[in-house]
């Protein structure tokens, strides 16, 4: 018998994610649509996000502007 195992890193949701980085969950989405941040999983309709991705997206982001 097989049994899930833990993810080693948190998968956060849009909204918790935006609060990690200061942005908006729409902003989250963005990102999403323009490829910086990619779902790493999903929980129900919510996609879900590597804390460490949503960082590298936003310093990505911030260095285009």
């Amino acid at each position: 018998m097989r049994t899930a195992q833990a993810p080693e890193y948190p998968l956060l949701t849009a909204a918790v994610a935006a609060v990690e980085v200061g942005v908006t969950p729409a902003t989250i989405r963005k990102w999403v649509q323009l490829k910086h941040l990619r779902p790493a999983g999903r929980q129900g309709k919510a996609f879900l996000y590597r804390l460490e991705d949503v960082f590298a997206a936003e310093r990505a982001t911030r260095r285009r502007t």
